[in-house]
């Protein structure tokens, strides 16, 4: 995910958490992925639990995994 166009924005939200890094989100459209956090959310420490209403960001060529990028308030 190097350019910024060739990314695709989600609303979803988490339903598991694996471990600090890893969740398991659902997307608006029903779909379930994987996702990581993105670096940004790491270095300000941003929490993110099950329940929270997130922003997704995929790449086109891998539909299975994405980063999180916000925690929707």
């Amino acid at each position: 995910m190097s350019t910024k166009e060739n990314k695709i924005v989600f609303a979803g939200e988490v339903i598991q958490v694996f471990n600090a890094q890893e969740y398991e989100v659902k997307l608006e459209n029903g779909v379930k992925i994987n996702c990581h956090v993105a670096g940004k959310m790491k270095l300000h420490r941003i929490k993110i639990i099950v329940g929270d209403q997130v922003k997704v960001e995929m790449s086109p060529y891998d539909l299975s995994k994405g980063r999180i990028v916000y925690r929707i308030k």
